[in-house]
């Protein structure tokens, strides 16, 4: 069990909680949330011991193995597979073992690692690490792949799959889903059910948390508070307790108004002085109730875009991927006004080439594709983040996108994405992904488009975010191609789906519990 006892956390000068207390059982699963900012990694980082509390205790057994998802890996020709063995320590550490009796061909020593061996199924360890990999999306022909040869989003698999083969009992996860597809999502979500140790888990993805946790722990305002179910179940228990902090904060701001009423009209007359002088202690004493408040109030809109055509784009048997190499082939379809569309698939399907061909970043290499002239595209990926200027504000990038805007303009429409009078001029190097990716969208939104097309948009944004921008384009009034692993945001925004398997593009006739029914028929064939 891990115990919080009246803790206190700082990071630098910022108090990130105080007096925060929790029980955290063995084999309970937990969901860790919070505005970005709000010290939940911070908090990670006082559990593998690189932080101190600053007060209270942390108490949890002493032998307890920690595993955490690394956020970063350096190219290295080690292949996948080994990568993720790696994260056996028991198991490398045993091999070592073995290597130095084997030296001193010390055959006493040398039965007793095989003897430990046997105990933590090593002669198993290349098939479950190999069966892990493919469940998080590799496929079988790239386990012997060097860890150099794959791309960031890769990398951050190969780091999960590292952690999930350690043998521990504590596992931190701090956003798991965020580079997964839905195969994957879905993966991760019964390896979790069936893992017998103990998770901490940071998400923003709703969904994930209902169908993981026990419990959610909630880390906002400097305070740590503790819900039983899961984050639907906080959500309704959240709502009520605001409802009636709020309805308490009125009838107290009534009783004080009642109070300070009474004060004003009698505090200078003889006979009622001792009756005021009363109410004016009971007043100083009072415990005052906060106003009911969210912690990030964020909502914004679509601009409503300046044109629209029936047919805004159109693929006439067109053939899309890169120079020697066809990722999809014959496709025909058509984006109108209203469509609203959802990209279903596996990670390396070809969701992103599909999106990139619709945005005009590739071309097709055979049939036709047709353009409306009133075709506005706003385009948001995870490499665009990438493109902003780091030495640079989000006012001087608003500047640059619009030079005729008034500066008050843009700092008020900047506003409205959260970004404050002092978040207004910091560099966009010092910034999270989620005010980066905060940005990128009101730099697209600015330009008034009527085809949004969305690839993984929900990456580093908070529940809050997420809650504000699902709003947000369920009023959108041009059309939507989206690609998430956010199944809660696809069910609300999208009211039908393209299928992408085996380099086509085909209609979808069904929903995502369909979807999720079709991979598993596809996965057993396969098999």
């Amino acid at each position: 069990m891990i115990t919080f006892t009246d803790v206190a956390l700082r990071r630098g000068a910022k108090l990130l909680f105080k007096d925060g207390s929790f029980n955290l059982n063995a084999g309970e699963k937990m969901g860790l949330v919070g505005g970005n900012g709000a010290g939940k990694s911070s908090l990670f980082a006082l559990l593998r011991g690189e932080l101190i509390a600053e007060g209270g205790t942390v108490d949890f057994p002493a032998k307890w193995r920690i595993a955490h998802v690394a956020q970063e890996t350096e190219g290295s020709p080690q292949s996948a597979l080994q990568f993720a063995i790696d994260g056996d320590i028991e198991l490398r550490a045993l091999e070592a073992e073995l290597a130095k009796a084997e030296e001193a061909e010390d055959g006493f020593e040398i039965a007793r690692i095989h003897e430990e061996f046997m105990r933590i199924d090593a002669y198993s360890i290349e098939r479950r690490a190999a069966e892990l990999l493919v469940g998080l999306g590799f496929d079988e022909a790239v386990h012997e792949n060097a860890v150099s040869s794959f791309s960031g989003g890769w990398r951050m698999r190969l780091n999960l799959a590292r952690a999930l083969m350690c043998r521990s009992d504590l596992l931190l996860l701090d956003e798991p889903t965020n580079h997964l597809d839905l195969e994957a999502i879905v993966w991760l979500q019964d390896w979790l059910k069936a893992f017998d140790g103990t998770v901490l888990m940071i998400s923003h993805d709703r969904n994930f948390l209902d169908a993981t946790v026990d419990r959610i722990l909630e880390l906002a305002g400097g305070t740590l508070t503790l819900y039983t179910g899961g984050y639907s179940d906080y959500e309704n228990m959240r709502a009520e307790k605001l409802m009636q902090q709020q309805s308490l904060y009125e009838k107290q701001q009534r009783q004080i108004a009642h109070m300070s009423s009474f004060i004003n009209r009698f505090k200078a007359q003889a006979s009622k002085a001792r009756q005021a002088q009363s109410r004016i202690k009971a007043l100083a004493k009072l415990e005052r109730v906060a106003a009911a408040h969210v912690d990030t109030p964020f909502t914004f809109k679509f601009r409503e875009p300046d044109a629209m055509a029936t047919t805004l784009w159109e693929a006439l048997g067109a053939d899309a991927g890169y120079p020697g190499k066809q990722i999809l082939g014959d496709i025909t379809l058509n984006i109108g006004a209203g469509t609203r569309v959802g990209l279903l698939g596996r990670n390396g399907a070809g969701k992103s080439t599909l999106i990139k061909m619709i945005a005009g970043e590739i071309e097709s290499a055979g049939g036709e594709v047709i353009r409306d002239r009133k075709l506005n595209i706003g385009y948001f990926a995870q490499h665009q983040l990438e493109t902003l200027d780091p030495e640079q504000s989000p006012l001087w990038h608003m500047k640059k996108k619009a030079p005729q805007a008034r500066e008050q303009e843009l700092r008020t429409y900047l506003g409205t994405f959260d970004f404050s009078d002092k978040t207004v001029f910091q560099e966009t190097g010092t910034m999270s992904g989620g005010e980066k990716s905060r940005l990128v969208l009101a730099m697209i939104i600015w330009d008034r488009p009527n085809l949004l097309l969305l690839d993984e948009p929900t990456n580093h944004l908070d529940l809050e975010v997420r809650a504000a921008l699902t709003l947000a384009l369920q009023e959108f009034e041009g059309a939507v191609v989206l690609v998430s692993h956010d199944t809660s945001l696809i069910e609300t925004v999208v009211d039908r789906y393209w299928l992408i398997d085996k380099g086509t593009v085909s209609e979808f006739d069904g929903n995502l519990l369909d979807y999720k029914r079709y991979r598993a028929q596809a996965d057993r064939k396969a098999a």
